[in-house]
């Protein structure tokens, strides 16, 4: 029937973030077709890798599957997808079997708009992929909600995993949530500012990232190109939703049982990388993981935030490098 919406009601709504699609349709799960409606400029040199699936019961969850020898699996947080590790990828891919998922909702994965968009869920689908592709001796690297979902999967499948690479992130109870995000969580607010306006992933490209000099047109527009419009936003509020900061929260247990399964993991090699700069996961975090592994390796980046693996890959590659070759 074609779109019936005044021009000018067209022109606010592509302004503000929502696509001419309805509403309610989240883009399908194609690569060729997303890089037709991302932001310009062209971002896929900066993400070369061939897509693989799992399908979850009908839904496709996206993953990369690059290189050959010891495991490495990258677990991304929020608002981010596996593009954000794209830069390790490359360089580990070279000696190293390097798998990088994308939650449900998020990257090149399905985004239903009636799903459950839990911990619980997105801990049970990375360890389905773990089960589904058999992976054993795994390197576990997690960022922000990468590092609970990671951990909680590694807890329920700990004779599969070595070692950890963990930065800027958390996977166990606190109550510290910064306003601007506790401001997300506000209803109906916090959708129209997150799926409407794009507060959360865009304004992500200038709050989460210290080195704006060297953040390129095509790493920015590749960061938000899953995240165009109303529907395909749906996981990055859901995951703000999901912080759980009491017991009643729908995720509290969930993230109690991964907090209590982080004791089994003290005589494990881990690497903590953390940006000093970032505002979410400060260095009161870092000091928690320090706490509770006091044997673990510690980096931290004096002029780095919350997406360090932006502002220092330069200096993190070695550090990686020198970790995994530790073995």
């Amino acid at each position: 029937m074609g779109d019936r919406r005044p021009a000018r009601l067209n022109r606010w709504l592509g302004l503000v973030g929502f696509s001419r699609l309805p509403l309610v349709v989240a883009t399908p799960f194609d690569a060729a077709t997303l890089r037709r409606v991302s932001p310009s400029p062209d971002w896929s040199a900066e993400y070369p890798f061939a897509p693989h699936v799992l399908d979850l019961g009908g839904l496709k969850y996206h993953y990369v599957d690059e290189g050959s020898g010891p495991t490495v699996l990258f677990v991304h947080g929020n608002p981010t997808w596996s593009f954000a590790w794209r830069n390790l990828l490359r360089d580990l891919s070279r000696d190293h079997r390097v798998i990088a998922v994308d939650h449900i909702g998020c990257g090149l994965s399905d985004k239903p708009q009636k799903y459950d968009y839990v911990l619980e869920n997105h801990v049970s689908n990375l360890t389905r992929l773990i089960d589904e592709l058999d992976l054993r001796d795994v390197t576990l690297v997690g960022h922000d909600w990468g590092g609970c979902i990671g951990m909680g999967a590694a807890g329920r499948r700990a004779d599969r995993f070595r070692q950890f690479i963990l930065m800027n992130t958390a996977a166990f109870r606190s109550k510290r949530i910064p306003l601007r995000i506790a401001v997300c969580r506000i209803p109906f607010l916090g959708a129209l500012a997150v799926r409407g306006f794009n507060a959360f992933a865009g304004s992500a490209l200038w709050m989460a990232v210290e080195h704006q000099d060297k953040f390129s047109p095509a790493a920015r527009a590749g960061f938000i190109a899953p995240y165009d419009n109303w529907a395909n936003r749906i996981a990055t509020h859901e995951f703000v939703l999901d912080i759980p900061l009491g017991p009643g929260h729908r995720s509290y247990d969930t993230l109690v049982t991964i907090e209590e399964g982080l004791a089994q993991f003290q005589n494990h090699p881990l690497l903590l990388l953390w940006g000093e700069k970032d505002w979410c996961f400060t260095m009161e975090f870092l000091k928690e993981w320090q706490a509770r592994f006091p044997n673990a390796r510690t980096v931290t980046y004096a002029d780095a935030g919350h997406y360090v693996f932006e502002d220092a890959i330069e200096r993190m590659i070695p550090e990686v490098r020198s970790f995994l070759g530790s073995r």
